[in-house]
């Protein structure tokens, strides 16, 4: 598996690449068994595999949790070889943002609802910074997880908005035995509150009233931002503790 940091020396990679097809998973590392399962559905459909690993500060409105967020980059590159990985690119702020993010990627409308009302400009450094990768990579399909449903959507829509080459291909959430997603920010959950945290997809699978679901999640101790159904999808966001968990669920329409 190849290790490479520099835009110009990832161009002359991909340069070499003419004719084949390739597949590209971005992350911020830390990967998971998620994040493992979407590399080996690209190992799987291409015939080379990137992955990214960047941790995005534009997309952070809170500092402490970008402060939080785990470093385990050799962890994840022997995980990746191990699965068949081709490239890791490991690109720094200076190479992403060499104009210090002053332009961007704007969504008006979907971003500023769920996720985007509570956390304002993340999806605005999430497009931004996926633009500029798959700009980077030219991948023939790119992989995204379902967790974050409201994500894919917004990039599948920015990939269609400017006419990009690439597919969007998503893949199912992956979660442990007891239903809790999987996330990266699973890690800072403590022993009591990951003991708790999977009722939280618990109560999103319950047939309640979304504003009834919200209160079943507080009386469980969860600080909740919102409980949403929309298009027969119902969306949630809550924090307990320090970390705040994301899931989506299909419901009945």
């Amino acid at each position: 598996m190849k290790r490479i940091a520099r835009i110009p020396d990832f161009a002359t990679y991909r340069r070499d690449l003419s004719g084949q097809t390739v597949g590209f998973v971005p992350t911020m590392g830390a990967l998971h068994a998620g994040h493992a399962a979407l590399l080996r559905q690209s190992v799987a459909e291409n015939d080379v595999t990137v992955l990214s690993i960047y941790v995005n500060p534009t997309q952070f409105n809170n500092p402490n949790d970008l402060a939080r967020y785990p470093d385990m980059v050799e962890d994840d590159a022997a995980l990746a070889a191990g699965l068949g990985v081709d490239a890791l690119f490991l690109p720094t702020y200076d190479d992403i943002y060499p104009d210090n993010f002053k332009y961007l990627v704007d969504e008006t409308s979907f971003s500023h609802e769920l996720c985007g009302e509570h956390r304002p400009g993340h999806f605005t450094g999430v497009l931004t910074v996926v633009m500029k990768l798959l700009n980077i990579v030219k991948p023939d399909r790119a992989y995204f997880g379902e967790k974050d449903f409201q994500q894919l959507t917004l990039i599948r829509g920015m990939v269609d908005a400017f006419f990009l080459d690439t597919e969007i291909v998503a893949g199912a959430t992956v979660r442990e035995a007891d239903g809790l997603a999987l996330s990266s920010r699973n890690l800072n959950l403590t022993e009591c509150e990951r003991r708790i945290a999977p009722q939280f997809n618990e109560v999103l699978r319950e047939e309640l009233a979304d504003e009834a679901a919200v209160q079943a999640l507080e009386q469980r101790g969860f600080k909740v931002d919102y409980i949403k159904t929309i298009d027969g999808r119902r969306f949630g966001a809550a924090t307990l503790g320090a970390v705040r968990l994301i899931d989506n669920v299909a419901v009945k329409k």
